[in-house]
């Protein structure tokens, strides 16, 4: 299996990446940067890291100055101090910006997942700096969830690698990635890296209305992406156009036919197309 540290796709993002480090409680936030150009800020989703948007960064970052960090507890990055929520995450990110871009320049923010909710909280803080926000299969719309939950396989500790890949590749087949045949090994690897650096837990936020009760603060201009069988939205993806559509009656709504949840994984030309339709 081609593992996360000698894939030729990290390997060449690391040595085209600016590593920036800014506060995060006691310790350090994690930025990498590429490119020039409007700055683009990218979250990633719960269980993630900047390698959600791994295959979307080199088209990017052609057109955009693209910011990804490792959220507080994700990845390299530290944890935040306690009790953490939402909005104090996204205060930890609005300063991290301040730092790497300057104070008074203006930015959009993309994000994936449970992303989008620390994405909205980060908007309604700073709703004179972020002009454009586009939520990508986005929870904390307080909708029901799916009829059926994926039955999703246990890591365990006994299990050697080989299993624990398996696992893995079962889990996003079930959860994150509609076509069996795109679970490859690089997405195994991300998955199974991005895991085991992952000490901050959503919980229950992403089934809560959190992201109703901050969208009423935001000003920034709203976009939404989803995937047609996104495992955390089916069988109503239309539920959450709606739900956006009460904030901003003309939004732009998009849906990717044939993907699941991790869009920007899966369908990455479809997907950094869309953004730059959205972001110029």
């Amino acid at each position: 299996m081609d593992h996360l540290g000698t894939s030729s796709l990290v390997a060449e993002l690391a040595d085209a990446t600016e590593v920036r480090r800014t506060p995060c409680g006691d310790g350090w936030l994690t930025w990498r940067v590429w490119g020039s150009g409007p700055p683009v800020v990218l979250l990633h989703g719960d269980f993630g890291s900047w390698t959600h948007w791994i295959r979307n960064i080199p088209h990017l970052s052609q057109h955009f100055r693209i910011l990804v960090p490792d959220m507080p507890g994700y990845g390299t990055s530290d944890m935040p101090p306690q009790p953490w929520s939402p909005g104090s995450l996204a205060q930890i990110l609005v300063d991290g910006v301040g730092e790497v871009i300057g104070r008074s320049v203006p930015y959009s923010v993309a994000a994936f997942s449970y992303g989008g909710i620390i994405a909205a909280h980060l908007a309604a803080i700073a709703p004179e700096h972020v002009a454009k926000l586009v939520l990508l299969g986005t929870g904390g719309m307080g909708l029901p969830a799916p009829d059926a939950a994926p039955k999703l396989r246990r890591i365990e500790p006994a299990m050697g690698s080989a299993e624990v890949e398996a696992a893995h590749r079962h889990n996003l087949a079930a959860l994150m990635i509609a076509d069996p045949a795109k679970v490859d090994d690089l997405a195994v690897a991300i998955q199974i890296a991005n895991v085991r650096h992952a000490r901050l837990r959503a919980g229950g936020i992403p089934a809560s209305d959190v992201l109703l009760r901050v969208l009423p603060r935001v000003r920034a201009r709203l976009y939404g992406i989803w995937g047609e069988h996104d495992a955390f939205a089916r069988p109503n993806i239309a539920a959450r156009a709606e739900v956006l559509r009460r904030f901003q009656p003309d939004l732009d709504f998009r849906i990717i036919e044939g993907a699941g949840h991790w869009t920007p994984y899966e369908a990455p030309a479809v997907l950094s197309a869309a953004l730059l339709e959205m972001l110029r």
